[in-house]
């Protein structure tokens, strides 16, 4: 009798094996842009969706959109954070083993990843209403341009909080579109200026475990 292995057997063990490659790739992609830190940003959109909600119904379509674009625009902005931090990232002890210092996801899969979250925050816009597409570009480039600040200006956190502060003005906008004055927007907005120093102040205490790292 053959000792060699059954050809199905093989071809059973060959199909576990990419099984769990791609689990493990999906998990990578995932810690990458920290898929599990989109939460943070829900409360305050959902906030701003149920301060909308007496004077606009809110469906459960526009709900499920607005989670897509939320999700979509934060994997976005951590992707592109962590390609515009990879250089940094591979050096500083705390980040160092991070998926793109230490090559689980590469540069191109990155980019790829950054790119179709992208794509999808814009096509939720569009499928909420005409002004959250016309204005996803501009929430685009906002949320990218943070990762920039960090290498020019000390003001780089409430950039970041500028970027998060998207969110609540943003859902209010999905729920109700066009607003007839700006005193329509007054109830986001300030929720929005609270995102920003909310998130200043806590990503300002977060960026203290750099600090030696920074001083070298």
């Amino acid at each position: 009798m053959s000792n060699q292995p059954h050809p199905q057997s093989k071809t059973c063990a060959e199909q576990s094996r990419r099984i769990q490659n791609l689990k493990s790739k999906i998990i990578d992609y995932g810690r990458l842009v920290r898929f599990s830190h989109t939460v943070f940003a829900l409360p305050f959109a959902m906030s701003s969706v149920a301060l909308a909600w007496p004077k606009h119904p809110v469906t459960l379509r526009a709900l499920f959109w607005i989670l897509v674009a939320m999700v979509g625009a934060r994997s976005a902005a951590m992707g592109f954070n962590r390609l515009a931090d990879r250089r940094f990232d591979a050096l500083n002890p705390r980040t160092k083993e991070w998926e793109l210092p230490q090559g689980k996801v590469k540069i191109w899969e990155a980019v790829a990843l950054t790119c179709a979250a992208a794509l999808i925050f814009m096509a939720a816009a569009y499928e909420l209403n005409w002004i959250c597409f016309a204005l996803s570009p501009v929430a685009l480039a906002i949320v990218f341009f943070y990762s920039l600040t960090k290498r020019f200006t000390w003001a780089s956190h409430l950039f970041l909080g500028l970027a998060l502060s998207i969110a609540p003005v943003g859902a209010w906008l999905a729920v109700v579109e066009t607003p007839l004055q700006l005193t329509d927007l007054s109830e986001p907005r300030y929720l929005g200026l609270a995102v920003v120093f909310w998130l200043a102040g806590f990503d300002l205490i977060y960026s203290l475990q750099d600090r030696e790292f920074a001083k070298d």
